[in-house]
């Protein structure tokens, strides 16, 4: 008889006799393997999210923590690549046959003062995890340590790469890692996201768009200048500004389905220096937000269009320069099914709950415009607390205990997409059909 590998529970040994059928890990004894995974594990995991936290580190700055990520994998006897910048990395673990599914951690921080007063308030002036990287990175690193034992044991149908990247919020990081390889022969890709307005214990979850596209616009405007005495001598800059401001983003909602969210929002204006100048340059910042990625594909040259429009009414020049950020993250129906039978299997089957969608960015859309899979929101707020740590600001903070919940909801998902590969998830009505 084979012995058991590392936590692998008697009589759920991998077969060894020729024919034999494959043992599936699941339902109780999962339960009972994770249960014992992280009464050994959890503390230690608790203090490696409080020490990211006492070290928080901005985006392709994240070399202590790569360092700390890989110090932990090579212990566990894996062999982590770090990313060519030098900051990230990836991780396979189990047998390169058979499908392959990502877990992915974001692993920066935000450029926020961190104004809890707790223990493991951050050491570094002026940056924090407001955002619940070093969780998510905490969370996968459990997941991996948990399915490594499952490897050891023959478990695991397939590989799981584990896939800590770098620079969620500058954005970019996403890209570096597809750049280098990073999900290369990968089938589906999960992700959780801290979410302080779930309580501990609870998954959101939504199919198709979660999170929305994020671009950055910058127009600038030119003309002769003049008096404004004599507007009708010059054009009047300002004025071409003004409707430039407000007629874009009507004209641009118009363009595309409503149903795709699309906006365009300013934050900065600025032009002239005297009232009684007409200036000869002005400029207009803003952000485009889409939820729908034939419309976030379109937006760059239907906004040029009217600018050009708006702009030639008014005998101004006007110039844009259109920085992409992220697509919207679209989440695939059978991957959140996965989601959603994990959840059932390890927190219970009310864990999972409806949740909405936002126009906030995230760079896991970039994997999903390659590769099926999904991201859900995380609850990690104290079940009956009234306190509000909403995301991005200086007094964030989590329970944690949503760190075993995320750990026992990603090795869950994995192993249901590895083992069973899902079934068919939730998909909107078919256009014209009948609504009950």
């Amino acid at each position: 008889m084979t012995q058991p590998g590392p936590g692998v529970m008697p009589g759920l040994e991998p077969p060894t006799a020729p024919g034999a059928a494959a043992v599936t890990l699941g339902g109780e004894a999962l339960q009972l393997q994770l249960d014992s995974f992280l009464a050994g594990h959890e503390d230690d995991l608790t203090l490696f999210r409080r020490d990211l936290h006492m070290h928080p580190e901005l985006g392709y700055a994240e070399h202590r923590t790569t360092q700390r990520i890989v110090e932990r994998l090579t212990a566990a006897g894996l062999r982590p690549q770090v990313l060519p910048r030098g900051t990230g990395l990836f991780c396979d673990i189990g047998p390169e046959d058979g499908p392959t599914v990502a877990l992915r951690a974001d692993i920066d921080a935000l450029p926020l003062q961190d104004e809890k007063d707790v223990p493991y308030r951050s050491t570094v002036p002026g940056v924090a995890h407001s955002c619940g990287h070093d969780v998510h990175t905490a969370m996968v690193l459990g997941a991996g340590l948990f399915l490594a034992q499952q490897a050891a044991a023959g478990l695991l149908p397939g590989r799981v790469r584990l896939l800590f990247q770098p620079a969620e919020e500058t954005p970019g990081g996403a890209l570096d890692v597809m750049a280098a390889g990073g999900i290369c022969g990968v089938d589906r890709v999960f992700a959780l996201h801290c979410d302080p307005r779930i309580e501990v214990g609870q998954l959101g979850l939504r199919t198709g768009p979660i999170t929305a596209a994020c671009d950055k616009v910058y127009v600038k405007v030119t003309g002769p200048g003049g008096h404004t005495a004599r507007p009708h001598l010059t054009a009047d800059l300002v004025y071409a500004l003004a409707k430039i401001v407000t007629e874009l983003p009507a004209a641009l909602s118009r363009r595309v389905d409503p149903r795709s969210s699309l906006s365009l929002v300013w934050g900065r204006v600025s032009a002239g220096s005297v009232a009684n100048a007409i200036p000869d340059d002005g400029i207009a910042e803003g952000t485009v937000r889409c939820l729908d990625d034939e419309a976030w594909h379109r937006a760059p040259e239907m906004m040029k269009s009217l600018l050009q429009s708006v702009a030639a009414a008014y005998d101004v020049e006007a110039s844009l320069e259109y920085v992409r950020g992220v697509p919207p993250t679209v989440n695939e129906a059978t991957s959140v099914q996965m989601f959603r039978d994990a959840s059932a299997e390890v927190l219970g089957e009310e864990a999972a709950v409806p949740t909405p969608q936002s126009l906030g960015g995230e760079d896991f859309g970039w994997y999903l415009e390659s590769i099926p899979g999904a991201l859900a929101r995380l609850g990690v707020r104290t079940p009956g607390s009234v306190g509000e740590y909403d995301l991005h600001r200086g007094d964030f903070d989590v329970d944690e205990s949503c760190i075993g919940v995320g750990i026992r909801v990603l090795s869950a998902t994995a192993l249901t997409a590895l083992w069973d590969g899902g079934r068919s998830g939730d998909t909107e009505p078919m256009e014209g059909a009948a609504l009950a």
